[in-house]
This record gives C-alpha cells, sequence and structure tokens, in this order.
C-alpha cells in the first residue's frame, strides 16, 4: 500500500514524534529472531520478534558476504532506484493487537510515497539503501522497553542473556494494551520465501 501526499513530510530528520534510532543487537532464539533497535537520543532499546529469515536478511547486511544473486530485498531496493525514488527513511509507526507497524518513505522530487510494511522488511531494506530508522514515540509509549547497559561488564551480560530470552521474561510482568512482544507474521501460505534457487539463471 503506498499512499501520495500532497505536502511534502519531514524529511530524514523525522517529525517531533518520531525518535531516530539504530539496530543494538540482533540475537537468534530457538525459532525467531530479536531486533533491539536503540534509541539514539535516549537510553530505551526497543525489542522487536521477527522471524528467523527476516533476521538474516538484515544480518547479512553487515556480514560481508557477497551472494550471487539478490535477495528480495535487494530486489525491492533495486526497484525503487530503478524507478528514480530514493529511500529517504523507515518509521516503525504503530502497534495494534500486539502487531508492529511500518512505513518505508520513498521520493523523486516532489512526489512522496509511504509504503506499507513489516518492520522487519523496512529494516532490512532501510540497511542496504543507508537511510535512516525512525520509531514513533506512540510506539515506545505502548511497549515495554529496556534501558541500554552502560558499563562493559553490563554490556557483556546484556549480550550473554540476549541468548536465552524469550518474549515473556520481558513482557511477563505487562497487563492489558500494553502487552506488545511480535510482529505480526503473515499465514505460511502467503509467505514469500527469502530462499534463492541459485540453480535458476
Amino acid at each position: 500500500m503506498a499512499k501520495n501526499e500532497k505536502e511534502r513530510a519531514p524529511g530524514p530528520a523525522g517529525g517531533k514524534q518520531e525518535k531516530e534510532v539504530r539496530i543494538y543487537s540482533l540475537a537468534t532464539t530457538n525459532n525467531e529472531c530479536i531486533i533491539f533497535l536503540e534509541e539514539l537520543s535516549g537510553d530505551r532499546l526497543l525489542p522487536i520478534w521477527i522471524g528467523i529469515t527476516e533476521g538474516q536478511a538484515i544480518a547479512i547486511r553487515f556480514s560481508g558476504i557477497v551472494l550471487p544473486r539478490p535477495l528480495t530485498h535487494d530486489l525491492l531496493l533495486c526497484a525503487i532506484t530503478t524507478l528514480g525514488y530514493s529511500v529517504e527513511k523507515v518509521v516503525v509507526c504503530d502497534i495494534k493487537d500486539n502487531t508492529f507497524y511500518a512505513r518505508i518513505r520513498v521520493m523523486k522530487g516532489d512526489s512522496v510515497l509511504d509504503l506499507d510494511s513489516r518492520p522487519s522488511d523496512a529494516i532490512a531494506v532501510a540497511v542496504r539503501a543507508g537511510c535512516p530508522i525512525f520509531v514513533e514515540e506512540k510506539v515506545f509509549a505502548n511497549c515495554q522497553t529496556l534501558n541500554k547497559p552502560i558499563t562493559e561488564d553490563e554490556v557483556s551480560k546484556f549480550k550473554a542473556d540476549l541468548k536465552n530470552l524469550k518474549p515473556e521474561d520481558i513482557f511477563k510482568d505487562l497487563k492489558g494494551p500494553k502487552k506488545a512482544t511480535k510482529e505480526k507474521e503473515p499465514k505460511k501460505d502467503e509467505e514469500d520465501s527469502e530462499e534463492e534457487d541459485n540453480s535458476d539463471e
């Protein structure tokens, strides 16, 4: 879903209610990944549970691995740029019924489009495009966040704890509408596999 905005919205600097973040850590559990987004102007960490495939798509950008053929997010970015647009930013913009929502903002001249996206896909595009990532303040307000570790010992302990972290470890004390843990995943029969068939030349 794309929305064409008549007035030029705030650029990469973000609006007043958008907090710029960066990837603090990406941890893998038995069957899913946790991505931690670090608030640049504060001390909050936002955890979002995502699928293994989506986590791999984000992690591969930082691994230095050169793939012989493009993955889905590479293809999406290529399509955007080939059409003359640039990715200005991505925003984790809302959370409803325990589901995170995001948008990818693309621009070409005076044309501004917001593409509806899952956060994992938006972030996978952002790390490829090199654009900033934002989280709206209302998302922080409606989720249980963690505080960033400060000392080297705290950082080491935090990263060690991530290996065994489960959603209930963070959200077990939450009640009511603030209990939000996972990015909603599509049904299996609707999922697009990120696996590439290298035999298909």
